[in-house]
């Protein structure tokens, strides 16, 4: 303590020393004026040292080992020390200014360094186990228990399960988002002004707001926004089942038909949905209904019955058709009407397909497969006829030959149930009394013999009994009439299921007699058994 004190008490002393100037006299008188810098500051340098070692002489050996110590062995660093503290040059970075200013830097940078390299890491003071212990998750929770791929799957890792987490969001959201992408394509992007080109993006992202809070133009996977509304036939439900759901070509009209003998029209607007019109036929239980191509007359059939009507809405007429010359059938009930209003296809027995002409109501002509017609469809443009048999076959024909262009037999398929053409004409898809939808391509069907799939649907367990494919040909609707809420979406662009319909907590979807989409895929409609005409309004479409 001792030795301290006296030491603090010495330095003030020298500093004031250090501080008093009366060399500067000296030096000025000594040193004239045309001498140079050079010259003043080697004299300053002499006196100092000329003090210093006068100063070590006087202090006793305690206070030089101490000085020694703190400030160094030789005079020439304590002096360096002293220098640095006055805020002064050094002898050493006077020479690097003099000198060579490169070589003196690019040592004490290698210096510092070869210092650095030879620090030792810190050790930490303990060390938990846990910590360096991999974290395992239960996966048969509830909440992850949809996440198990198979019973090994028990338990996996924080690591695994976020991988997992990524696969689901990503195989439910169709891809990785674009708002997602932005982070990953900032650090791959090197340019020169990162601040400008940060602030462009900023503003192109403020620029396009609007497309990330409205509806993209491609429908996405996975999940599909859809709100449920009023019933389409709210207005006047049916107290028995309902064949017929269709809507409108042209205008915001539905159409809905059943066993209670009445037809009838509705305005659609998801609110109200008023009515706007209803036919009854007396004695006449409807099989099935549909618009005529230019939307002006509407076409009925009946469950045994030859005769089938025909109303003409512009004339509010009801035109009953008893007989056609030429078609020999006990009963008219399936029939399909021609995109381009040119033909009603009517399908009879032992596999039997005529054509009648809307026009004139004449019979034109008649094809026949093997088996039984058990479904049949127009191709968009109306040249074409896929017919699907019992037998498990299609057929296809040309509607102005009436000749068989392909026939193949539908992968996997014991006995057809249904069949339908994309609107856009790419896609051909076949149900089976076992439940699974085959999708074709239509080009394959037209040119091979035993084309493959291109997926199989097999998420319905019952007969595929209606199958319609909105007018954007990016959802197919299939459905069974033997079980409730046997009703699927796929996406077609993937060929996925939606996973978000039909909702399993409550059950509203009576076995599905019949589907339609509107003309621009903004409203789906499902006709049951309990005389009611489901309406969903699918918010991904702005149009009706």
């Amino acid at each position: 303590m001792e030795v301290v004190d006296a030491t603090r008490s010495a330095l003030p002393a020298r500093r004031k020393r250090a501080r008093k100037e009366p060399e500067d006299d000296a030096v000025r008188g000594a040193v004239g004026e045309g001498d140079t810098r050079e010259a003043s500051e080697d004299l300053m340098d002499k006196s100092r040292r000329s003090r210093h070692l006068a100063l070590l002489a006087e202090k006793s050996a305690a206070d030089r080992g101490l000085e020694e110590l703190v400030f160094g062995n030789t005079t020439e660093e304590g002096e360096d020390l002293l220098r640095r503290l006055e805020g002064r040059p050094s002898a050493q970075r006077r020479e690097v200014v003099s000198g060579n200013l490169l070589e003196e830097e690019s040592c004490d940078s290698e210096t510092d360094n070869e210092a650095d390299n030879f620090l030792l890491p810190k050790k930490p003071a303990w060390v938990d186990e846990d910590d360096e212990a991999e974290e395992v998750i239960d996966m048969t929770h509830r909440y992850r228990k949809n996440m198990m791929k198979s019973d090994a799957e028990r338990k996996l890792t924080k690591e695994k399960l976020q991988r997992r987490l990524q696969e689901e969001f990503q195989s439910a959201m169709g891809a990785t988002p674009s708002w997602a992408q932005r982070s990953m394509k900032k650090k791959n992007r090197k340019t020169k002004n990162e601040d400008d080109s940060e602030e462009d993006e900023d503003a192109d992202l403020l620029r396009k707001t609007g497309n990330f809070v409205t509806t993209s133009e491609s429908l996405p996977r996975g999940i599909l926004q859809m709100k449920k509304c009023l019933h389409a036939n709210n207005d006047r439900l049916s107290d028995a089942k309902l064949t017929t759901v269709q809507f409108h070509h042209s205008a915001q009209i539905v159409m809905t038909a059943g066993i209670d003998q009445t037809v009838s029209l509705f305005q659609v607007d998801g609110k109200t949905n008023p009515k706007i019109q209803s036919i009854y036929l007396e004695g006449f239980p409807v099989y099935k209904a549909r618009f005529s191509a230019d939307g002006e007359q509407v076409i009925a059939t009946s469950i045994r019955e030859k005769l089938f009507y025909i109303y003409d809405m512009m004339g509010g007429k009801i035109i009953p058709v008893n007989h056609i010359r030429g078609l020999e059938e006990k009963f008219v009930r399936k029939f399909e009407v021609s995109p381009d209003g040119s033909f009603l296809l009517i399908s009879g027995l032992s596999g039997y397909q005529h054509l009648v002409s809307m026009k004139t109501k004449e019979f034109v002509g008649s094809m026949k497969i093997n088996g039984r017609a058990i479904a049949s469809s127009f191709s968009p443009d109306g040249s074409k006829i896929y017919t699907h048999s019992d037998e498990g076959e299609v057929f296809i024909w040309d509607v102005k030959s009436r000749r068989c262009l392909n026939r193949f037999t539908d992968e996997g398929c014991l006995r057809g149930t249904s069949i339908a053409v994309s609107k856009n004409g790419q896609y051909v898809a076949c149900g089976s009394s076992s439940g699974v939808v085959n999708v074709y391509a239509h080009d394959d069907c037209l040119s091979k013999i035993n084309p493959k799939p291109l997926k199989a649907i097999m998420n319905l367990v019952t007969a595929v009994t209606s199958l319609s494919f909105s007018p954007t040909s990016e959802i197919l609707a299939i459905a069974s009439r033997k079980t409730d809420d046997a009703v699927k979406l796929v996406h077609i662009p993937s060929l996925t299921v939606f996973s978000n319909f039909p909702l399993f907590e409550r059950k509203v979807i009576y076995l599905a007699q019949s589907m339609d989409f509107s003309p621009r895929s903004g409203f789906f409609s499902i006709a049951n058994d309990k005389g009611k005409a489901l309406l969903y309004r699918l918010q991904h479409y702005s149009d009706f």
